[in-house]
């Protein structure tokens, strides 16, 4: 985290020590209210239209299971969908009949254009939902031409955008999307246990919250109840609030540092990291996609990546080992079973690059 996210989250700790929780959080309203609108910044939406959540997952089922879906509709995703996501799906389909379509990768391993055109003239279509960047690589799927095709269908469209904003431009009405999950943990550089949910303001009606309280809702008499005509209804009454004012700050610090610059520093400085790795003997870079971001996997021969992860911590390059668990659909297409991730951003020197690069040429020697 940045040291403003970090000094906002302890300064309202400490005022929570000093006059208790519910005192802290009514004087501190306001710069709960300023992270609403800091999200609408970022998103290009309105403050209606943003709810602030646990943690992406959470906003995620929100959203999809406030839906309702009829025996025999289909579901269309990619294999790239992250694996909560589509358990999720699975789960439904099971319940209501409904049917999971895993939409075919084209020649450069994104979702393809063409196949989700023809799945959307063929109709019975009650949901599109794709993982905008997998977690496993460094792929950018082409979701603004999936928003064109869904409008155009007027089939509602859920993106999980978990692994993009922060490191990439993210504007609903230019994507075209009807839903979106975001965290603060990631590229945003926020508190863990963070969590925002965009619904665009003609879809919130649609969907019927799986879970009330009395945030969401409002107890009308003994017999009836109305919920929360805005995005909050997704919302839960207790909530993080020293995390959610640190969300604030986080995304305010990125819009200053500009998110258009904050993927020119990253993408450039990626490919780099992949053209180097790429020259090592041993080494096999795991990326596919037109266009790509921050995110770069590899692996190394006979080398196990948990092994490789820690040999490179050891070095003091900070790396994870993410395996089919996460995209367990692509990882079964590729025949991938687990690959290293090293995720550059803006604030990482070309001198941390050659350090990466080092490290990883001199476990490949060793072997």
């Amino acid at each position: 985290m940045p040291g403003p996210v970090l000094n906002a989250v302890q300064k309202h700790l400490q005022l929570e020590a000093e006059i208790g929780g519910y005192e802290a959080a009514e004087a501190q309203a306001g710069a709960v209210e300023q992270t609403y609108q800091a999200l609408a910044r970022l998103l290009g939406c309105s403050t209606d239209e943003v709810a602030l959540v646990e943690n992406a997952t959470r906003g995620w089922d929100m959203a999809f299971y406030g839906m309702s879906f009829q025996p025999g509709q289909r579901i269309l995703t990619s294999a790239h969908e992250y694996g909560s996501n589509y358990i999720a799906y699975l789960h439904v389909a099971r319940r209501t009949g409904a049917v999971v379509q895993v939409l075919p990768s084209d020649e450069h391993g994104q979702v393809s254009i063409d196949d989700l055109r023809k799945a959307l003239e063929r109709g019975r279509v009650a949901l599109v939902g794709l993982t905008h960047i997998p977690a496993t690589g460094g792929l950018v799927n082409p979701v603004e031409e999936v928003g064109q095709l869904t409008r155009a269908a007027g089939v509602p469209f859920l993106l999980d955008a978990c692994q993009s904003v922060g490191q990439w431009p993210v504007d609903v009405d230019t994507i075209g999307c009807d839903m979106l999950c975001g965290t603060g943990r990631k590229w945003l550089r926020g508190p863990r246990g963070t969590g925002f949910l965009y619904v665009r303001r003609s879809m919130i009606g649609r969907l019927e919250p799986p879970l009330l309280d009395l945030k969401a809702a409002r107890l009308v008499d003994r017999t009836r109840y109305e919920i929360e005509p805005t995005a909050r209804r997704f919302e839960t009454w207790e909530s993080n609030v020293a995390g959610m004012i640190g969300l604030g700050v986080a995304v305010d610090y990125a819009l200053t540092q500009g998110v258009e610059a904050i993927r020119a520093r990253i993408v450039p400085l990626a490919e780099r990291v992949r053209q180097q790795l790429a020259s090592i003997p041993g080494v096999t870079v795991q990326e596919v996609g037109l266009k790509r971001s921050g995110i770069v996997t590899f692996t190394i021969r006979a080398q196990d990546a948990v092994t490789v992860r820690s040999k490179l911590r050891a070095l003091r390059v900070n790396v994870s080992s993410i395996g089919r668990r996460s995209t367990p659909l692509e990882f079964e297409q590729r025949g991938l079973d687990i690959v290293v991730r090293a995720a550059v951003h803006y604030f990482n020197t070309e001198e941390e690059v050659q350090q990466l690069v080092g490290g990883v040429r001199q476990i490949a020697r060793a072997r």
